[in-house]
């Protein structure tokens, strides 16, 4: 009778933590590290550093922020979607806005988890998502069947260079605040126009200005 050999242990899933803040990553780490079957490979602080490690590692997961310097993470989603499209990326936010997340999934992103859901909601989030599924918190799915403003049909970096137009900030000065070219914030703009229909410079904005006021924030 031949031997009977034990299955093979499952891999587990590798998982890469995308944060600017290192103690945000820390307690990611320490929360992911105590699950059976998840093993944190490695970490980034920005899009530069996630884009080496995706290429230099064997990753099946990314853990991403959305509010980094320089390239956010809806726009460094739409990288790894186009550059390892092997990479599952599951964003991990505080920021709890149905345009946020809709923004994040028409980037490539196959969930989105808000960051103070239990620890159970996030690995179930991992699980779903490196499975194939998609994965939203569950005080996000009401929002996803409401219709949205006219002013979040923008992109998140849309939204912050409006946020600076708003300002009075010159395409030079936002460019620096934000660390983009001038070239990207014309773009930006254009495309701001574009979508809401705006003509003229005044009319840009004073919307931005009406934008920022709907927000609480002047």
């Amino acid at each position: 009778m031949p031997d009977i050999q034990a299955p093979a242990p499952c891999a587990p899933t590798r998982v890469m933590l995308i944060d600017d803040h290192p103690l945000v990553r820390d307690g990611l780490r320490a929360r992911l590290e105590a699950v059976p079957g998840l093993a944190v490979v490695a970490e980034a602080g920005n899009a530069e550093e996630a884009l080496a490690a995706a290429a230099q590692c064997n990753i099946d997961l990314a853990l991403m922020d959305i509010n980094m310097r320089g390239t956010n993470g809806i726009e460094l989603t739409a990288q790894f979607h186009a550059r390892h499209p092997e990479i599952a990326v599951l964003i991990l936010s505080m920021h709890d806005k149905g345009e946020y997340v809709m923004q994040s999934i028409q980037a490539g992103a196959r969930g989105y988890v808000l960051k103070d859901a239990p620890s159970q909601d996030i690995v179930q989030a991992i699980e779903t998502v490196k499975s194939g599924g998609i994965y939203y918190s569950a005080a996000l799915l009401r929002q996803l069947t409401q219709p949205l403003p006219e002013r979040d049909l923008l992109t998140l970096r849309e939204r912050e260079v409006l946020k600076h137009i708003a300002n009075g900030e010159s395409n030079k000065q936002i460019a620096r605040e934000l660390d983009l070219s001038v070239r990207t914030v014309e773009t930006h703009r254009l495309n701001i126009k574009r979508k809401l229909n705006i003509d003229g410079q005044a009319e840009l904005i004073k919307f931005a200005v009406e934008s920022l006021r709907l927000e609480g924030k002047i």
